[in-house]
């Protein structure tokens, strides 16, 4: 009797939805298959008696009119009480029949949309009528009772429901309503932490406390799963990914992108593409990035994305296989002619969009990833995260006004304005590349890169070897201040003929010599791109 009365049949359900899909059609199959009755607020009471289904509007249960433009509707005792009485305790049972409080098995609720209003730009008194109360209330009460209530969040899972009461004589298992609590917790944890940061960023626009603007004291990330991977990095480890929202320009991410064809995605890929699509983006002509292992092997601005990938693809063809690809304008048929003609292997390539032509070549090679983010803008996720052992490290995303009017000519020698030019494209390409970084560049190509070294003058080293002849005549970008000339020596006797770099060592002055000593145009931009 005791495990009756802990799993009831599911009779008196409370529904008050902001996305309406599919309740119509739940409530009819709830009230003609299972004689329940549908308890319902404002619009969704609404749409369900418009459609002909029987429904008890709120104020009949509550005896107390919806008020304050339907602010408060729901907080009370004939609901919370209703949904948190345990069923199995004489007392919450005989303290809820002196108050005529009848038992409600089931809560469908969803939230107002409140990160889609501050999304669409809405004014602060819009977004702050969109902060839901009720609804995480009545979610909450249910979630706590799980052992007797059956919460709904999601329109997706009303068929499962149904089902499930249709074989339990209509119930739901104690394993679905538990796994529905843990649903509701983790959406209200969201919720409130999407509102925690907005909040927070509108008191730091208007000059409140610092600690509630970009680094609060307390952080709640709102992380939705994506989708599992096979695996991370190495086949022994388990993987997942998950989507950050709520932030400007979050749309064109590559965590929102459309995967067009091929496998799902790894974990490595994730991380190449990322890092791909963040270096083409830093160019406004038509651009083309190669990444392996997290490492640009070519990167090229040129007159269209076709030319761009054919040169960065001879910056280095080798590390090129089996690497990704981002461009940052449409790609065509004839871009992937240029690829399939290199007989390059590619395991994803990401780009604004994919031409039909395009997608019905790349159809023939059908592992390879192509994911289209629908557009090209600015970074808009000001602050990054990347996780230590229990713990996370925030920081403001390396975002720089690259104004060549703030940079500082230290030599003698005054660079061209072609070399000028390339020095601001080798700067920006430099970002990309792992610290220490070294990236020389010629007509507005990457020719040789040497980065991830424990001291500069071997990725110096590295990237000379690299570019080899196109050396003469190059020129050459440090992500940080040469600690002594050796390095700068390195590119110079390469026959590099301008270098930039942050300037800010003890050493400056010995550099600044060098330069002068080989004839080297030498920039310092007064800032550093490190990259760990």
């Amino acid at each position: 009797m005791a495990e009756q009365m802990m799993n009831p049949q599911i009779k008196r359900v409370l529904m008050s939805v902001t996305d309406k899909t599919g309740i119509v059609d739940f409530a009819r199959a709830l009230t003609d298959e299972f004689g329940c009755q549908i308890i319902s607020t404002g619009g969704t009471a609404r749409a369900i008696a418009d459609a002909g289904i029987p429904v008890t509007p709120i104020d009949e249960v509550t005896q107390f009119p919806e008020m304050m433009d339907g602010r408060v509707k729901t907080l009370h005792p004939r609901v919370h009480g209703g949904l948190l009485a345990k069923r199995d305790d004489a007392e919450h049972m005989r303290q809820a029949d002196d108050h005529g409080i009848s038992m409600i098995d089931m809560v469908v609720v969803n939230l107002y949309a409140f990160q889609k209003t501050v999304q669409s730009g809405a004014s602060f008194a819009d977004c702050i009528e969109n902060i839901d109360i009720g609804g995480p209330s009545m979610l909450r009460s249910a979630a706590k009772n799980f052992a007797s209530v059956t919460v709904v969040t999601r329109p997706e899972a009303y068929g499962d429901i149904l089902e499930e009461m249709r074989s339990l004589d209509g119930r739901t298992s104690f394993e679905t309503r538990q796994q529905l609590a843990l649903e509701v917790f983790t959406t209200t944890a969201a919720y409130d932490g999407a509102i925690s940061r907005w909040m927070g960023e509108q008191l730091a626009a208007d000059g409140a406390d610092a600690g509630a603007g970009e680094f609060p004291e307390a952080v709640e990330l709102g992380l939705q799963k994506k989708q599992a991977l096979r695996y991370g990095e190495n086949p022994h480890q388990d993987a997942a990914f998950y989507t950050l929202d709520g932030y400007p320009n979050a749309d064109h991410t590559l965590a929102h992108a459309l995967q067009l064809q091929g496998k799902e995605l790894s974990y490595n890929n994730y991380l190449d593409l990322d890092a791909a699509w963040a270096a083409v983006r830093e160019y406004e002509d038509p651009a083309c990035v190669i990444v392996k292992h997290l490492t640009p092997c070519g990167v090229c601005v040129d007159e269209d994305v076709t030319a761009a990938y054919k040169r960065a693809h001879e910056c280095d063809p080798v590390s090129a296989y089996g690497g990704v690809m981002a461009f940052n304008r449409p790609v065509t048929g004839e871009t992937v002619a240029a690829i399939f003609e290199n007989k390059q292997f590619v395991e994803a390539i990401v780009a604004p969009e994919f031409s039909g032509d395009a997608c019905e070549m790349y159809a023939t090679k059908p592992n390879c990833r192509l994911l289209s983010t629908g557009g090209v803008n600015e970074p808009g996720q000001a602050v990054e995260y990347r996780s230590v052992e229990g713990g996370l490290l925030a920081q403001i995303s390396d975002a720089v006004a690259e104004d060549p009017e703030t940079f500082t000519v230290a030599g003698k020698v005054q660079p061209t304005a072609q070399q000028m030019q390339e020095l601001i494209f080798a700067w920006r390409a430099v970002k990309s590349v792992k610290s220490n970084a070294i990236l020389i560049a010629k007509d507005d190509c990457s020719v040789g890169a040497g980065g991830g070294q424990p001291n500069r003058v071997n990725s110096a080293r590295i990237a000379v070897e690299q570019a080899g002849d196109k050396a003469k005549g190059a020129v050459a970008a440090s992500d940080a201040f040469f600690p002594f000339r050796d390095g700068f020596d390195v590119l110079a006797d390469a026959g590099v003929v301008a270098v930039i770099e942050p300037g800010g060592s003890i050493r400056d002055e010995e550099v600044i010599q060098a330069a002068d000593e080989k004839g080297v145009a030498l920039v310092f931009t007064g800032h550093r791109h490190f990259r760990h």
